[in-house]
């Protein structure tokens, strides 16, 4: 679960939909902030045309046990979809808003939210 919210409200929905357990709330592995993602995976780096997660050994390390990324920056959205295709996972994504779109487009799936949703989105 990716969300902009803060981490207290996001861990609180994550057990409410059963995405991690009660006991996971506070394992830093399962739950962290945006920024603090992007920058222990190293962030965004390029190297020719490709665009990589920069410590991917982490990376791939720490997404068996991640479940929720809080105060989530587009930035960090697209570093999460950058890594899972980079792992050969195929990648969904939803999302109503401007800062919505780099994520979608990067995904293997965008899903742009209907009525509410800004045209950049769609």
């Amino acid at each position: 679960m990716v969300t902009g919210d803060n981490i207290v409200t996001a861990r609180a929905i994550a057990v409410l939909c059963n995405i991690i357990k009660p006991e996971q709330m506070d394992d830093e592995r399962c739950c962290m902030e945006g920024p603090e993602f992007y920058e222990k995976m190293g962030g965004l780096v390029v190297r020719g045309d490709k665009e990589e997660i920069g410590n991917f050994k982490l990376f791939k390390e720490s997404m068996p046990y991640m479940k929720v990324m809080a105060r989530a920056r587009p930035m960090d959205k697209y570093l999460m979809v950058t890594g899972l295709r980079q792992m050969g996972a195929v990648v969904a994504v939803t999302g109503d808003g401007t800062n919505d779109a780099p994520a979608l487009k990067k995904a293997d799936v965008g899903f742009a939210m209907g009525i509410t949703g800004t045209d950049v989105c769609k």
